[in-house]
């Protein structure tokens, strides 16, 4: 007999939690391994000589993988169980950690960098699975808290540099080897599978793609999660190349953005809960418009241009629980498959402005055009939520 989500959000207390907790320290884990070259990209740069839109494409090609398979991943979570999808995709990313520190071309070195893109997909299996350990009334915050495993993103940025300096760029991998199975083998033994629908066709999961809500949620999330991974990867790019940081100082800043953007998600989705999340968007996306911005301009003054990156993130992280409030209300039954769709439009909103900043440097010598493009797809996105949510008739949570 299928349980409903109302059962379980009734259910135990105890599975819940867990489910909450575990499944964000897996994100967390897996988030690592999916940011692993942003901290050490200057290093990888040097061992491979590679330009700077080189560095770009290897940045951004994890991304890509990453942002697409959320999509059939969040439709297979909801339909065969989030922990059985959570440990097999664990077990699978292992093969490219395995691979990256034994390759000898920058051709294989991308192959290794697609398929530790999958690792980005933990995104959607996470929130498919803990959705629905909890009532609608409290999914902002706990979807905010297991969005925080974004974390992974500050955590590769805070030690895989420092690992790299004491033991070796091998030793980066191996460490994240170790920590996936640990995690994976933890997961397994505590968790409990989530309530599924095995008989619901693929025609019903992608029936989401059918609503306007999912492809409205995706825009807005194609700016503020695409922000916060673009610039958790950019950032030591910037630092290095501009101010001339050593990688492991750049990386701390990394990790500093992308730390206030994660922590601040759950403060979005508590917000969201008790107010409308369509106004509370609104101002977000003027506060990302008002701080790219200031980044735009302050690319020779390195306190304006660090206030701009912690700002900026500030406000990314906060649309960013906002944006997930909505998600279960889209299409009941469905998450995963909204989330993989919401999902991969804000990985491909980190996968595009690292190439398209590192071509456009290239070709003009300067990254201000590039924050540029920033700017107008945050007027895009204010101009959308207007028309769609706050003037026009439109509404998710009642």
């Amino acid at each position: 007999m299928e349980t409903t989500q109302q059962d379980v959000a009734h259910g135990s207390r105890l599975n819940a939690y867990t489910a909450l907790i575990l499944a964000t320290l897996a994100m967390i884990v897996c988030f690592m391994s999916w940011s692993n070259f942003a901290p050490l990209a200057a290093q990888v740069g040097a061992m491979f000589h590679l330009s700077v839109a080189s560095r770009t494409l290897l940045l951004a090609t994890p991304v890509l993988l990453g942002s697409i398979a959320r999509i059939p991943v969040g439709i297979l979570s909801d339909k065969y169980g989030g922990k059985k999808v959570y440990i097999i995709l664990m077990i699978f990313i292992l093969i490219p950690l395995f691979m990256i520190p034994r390759v000898h071309s920058f051709g294989m070195l991308l192959f290794a960098a697609l398929l530790v893109g999958m690792a980005g997909t933990s995104f959607a299996v996470g929130v498919s699975y803990a959705s629905v350990w909890f009532p609608k009334e409290q999914q902002g915050l706990a979807l905010g808290i297991v969005s925080m495993g974004n974390m992974g993103n500050a955590v590769a940025a805070l030690t895989l540099p420092y690992i790299s300096k004491s033991h070796g760029f091998t030793a980066v991998y191996n460490f994240l080897m170790i920590l996936t199975v640990v995690i994976g083998v933890i997961f397994a033994i505590f968790c409990k599978e989530m309530p599924t629908n095995p008989n619901k066709t693929m025609g019903e999961a992608l029936s989401v793609a059918k609503e306007s809500s999912t492809w409205y949620l995706s825009l807005f999330y194609f700016l503020t999660f695409g922000l916060f991974v673009a610039f958790t990867n950019l950032t030591p790019l910037f630092l290095t190349g501009m101010f001339n940081y050593s990688q492991v100082t750049a990386g701390l800043y990394a990790a500093l953005f992308a730390g206030v953007c994660t922590i601040i998600r759950p403060v979005g989705g508590f917000m969201a809960d008790k107010m409308r999340p369509m106004m509370l968007l609104q101002w977000v996306f003027v506060a990302i418009i008002a701080f790219a911005i200031l980044i735009m301009v302050s690319f020779k003054s390195q306190p304006l241009f660090i206030a701009g990156i912690v700002l900026v993130g500030l406000a990314a992280g906060v649309g960013n629980g906002v944006v997930f409030k909505m998600v279960p209300y889209v299409s009941q039954g469905n998450t995963g498959a909204v989330t993989g769709f919401v999902g991969a439009m804000g990985g491909l909103g980190g996968f595009f402005p690292p190439l398209v900043i590192g071509w456009i440097k290239e070709w003009t010598g300067s990254y201000e055009l590039g924050i540029g493009l920033l700017v107008l797809t945050g007027v895009i996105c204010l101009f959308a939520l207007w028309h769609h949510f706050i003037r026009g008739d439109a509404r998710i949570v009642k």
